[in-house]
């Protein structure tokens, strides 16, 4: 639930819920990477792999009158010296080794630059500084590499892929690798960041990231790819741990899924409403927040609403987040409970195993997302819910409250006008007797 008003927290989860599952990796791949290390309470290190092109087309001078290939490397160099100490970081390039015609042999250019593990940033840094353009665009090729140096494991794992250009060298088709990878059960997210800014390359490079829950992004400036490129390793680094479970909303409350405190995933078309149910005991609060991904260009001005209903579809409480396009993530968060909602209506209780009174909440997720033109409707933008039940918190029940309801506050109200109307009135007679007395 990332930059934006979301919470820290927040924001790297939703990059977990992003996680694609299934099966064994595609034959015929580099050998395998090492056995992931582990993290803080035995969970294993964040993995980020990032995927460089490095083909003749990295020559070009068109950002900030820099050539592509020297705007990646400063951003890497960046990149490289703000790395969090346990992500587990490597480096793998497409077209930096064949400087030949043979199309056959500059289509199986790509290889480790730097291995995924703990980083020596002065030798990742060194070897990012021999990079010169050279060959073609295996970006399929690239991929699938990218895949295994990553290893398998619980936990997501983030392929970052910098170019600037569409695949020169398929088959195989790079949308079709991301498909086949995101069925193979490697918990792979694919971020794509284009440095060139044609209709092919971004629709290439749309598809590639939409296929494993990924987010694209046009990068116009060096600023712009070191920014970018640091958060998704932040966004790694946060949420690691967090293994969300997919689930499907309805829109319908009966027919919704019933959910218990976790993390979910799932997506939600534009303007798409999709509905959750959550069994909420007397005594405990529910607290639940949500976070949509725009991972495809989205019309400016656009909102998030979260709700909690009765069964019966009366509002209990809500919570609202808006944006300009200037975020890629959009959240908001809401907190209820029975406790919360005395003399107001809410949902009907009924018995629970426990023998415990439960309300059965809906969660409502809406938004008023809209494409811009070219930008693919299918599939919908990527969702992550939290739920989490908790005591309830006796706040309600406390002074705060009674003081705020009815004739107490207007009583206290009066009382403050009253007396503050006195105070300034002798102060100005005060002031009146002292000037006539000068």
């Amino acid at each position: 639930m990332i930059t934006g008003r979301r919470p820290k927290a927040r924001l790297g989860s939703l990059l977990a819920a992003l996680a694609i599952t299934g099966g064994a990796l595609l034959s015929g791949l580099p050998a395998h990477a090492d056995e992931p290390s582990a993290g803080p309470a035995g969970k294993e290190a964040p993995r980020v792999d990032l995927v460089l092109d490095v083909s003749g087309s990295m020559r070009a001078t068109d950002i900030q009158g820099k050539s592509r290939i020297a705007v990646a490397q400063q951003s890497l160099n960046d990149v490289i010296d703000a790395l969090p100490a346990e992500t587990e970081f490597g480096i793998r390039t497409l077209g930096a080794n064949y400087p030949g015609d043979d199309k056959v042999q500059g289509c199986l250019d790509t290889k480790q630059l730097f291995p995924v593990g703990k980083t020596n940033k002065t030798e990742a840094k060194t070897a990012v500084a021999t990079l010169r353009p050279t060959g073609w665009t295996p970006i399929g090729l690239a991929l699938r590499g990218a895949a295994q140096d990553l290893g398998k494991g619980e936990t997501t794992r983030r392929v970052v892929l910098i170019t600037d250009g569409e695949d020169s060298c398929a088959p195989p088709d790079p949308c079709d690798v991301a498909r086949e990878l995101a069925s193979q059960g490697i918990h792979l997210v694919v971020d794509t960041l284009g440095l060139a800014h044609d209709d092919k390359t971004r629709q290439q490079l749309l598809c590639i990231a939409n296929a494993t829950g990924g987010t694209y992004t046009d990068v116009r400036t060096q600023e712009q790819l070191t920014e970018k490129v640091k958060q998704l390793v932040d966004r790694s680094n946060d949420t690691y741990t967090v293994a969300p479970v997919k689930t499907a909303g309805t829109d319908k409350c009966e027919s919704a899924p019933v959910l218990t405190p976790g993390v979910y995933s799932d997506r939600e078309k534009f303007s798409e409403h999709r509905v959750y149910r959550v069994p909420v005991k007397a005594g405990q609060e529910l607290r639940a927040s949500v976070s949509v991904a725009l991972d495809r260009p989205v019309a400016r001005d656009y909102g998030v609403l979260l709700q909690a209903t009765s069964t019966t579809g009366q509002e209990l409480v809500r919570g609202t987040d808006a944006g300009s396009s200037r975020t890629d993530v959009v959240s908001t968060g809401l907190r209820w409970s029975a406790a919360a909602s005395k003399g107001y209506a809410t949902a009907t209780a009924s018995a629970s195993p426990s023998g415990k009174p439960e309300t059965n909440v809906c969660l409502v997720v809406s938004n008023s997302l809209a494409p811009q033109a070219g930008a693919a409707a299918d599939p919908g933008l990527p969702l992550e819910l939290t739920v989490d039940l908790t005591a309830a918190s006796p706040a309600p029940d406390g002074p705060a409250m009674g003081l705020g309801r009815g004739w107490i506050l207007l009583l206290v109200l009066t009382l403050a006008g009253l007396l503050t109307g006195l105070l300034f009135g002798w102060i100005a007679r005060w002031r009146i007797a002292v000037w006539q007395e000068n």
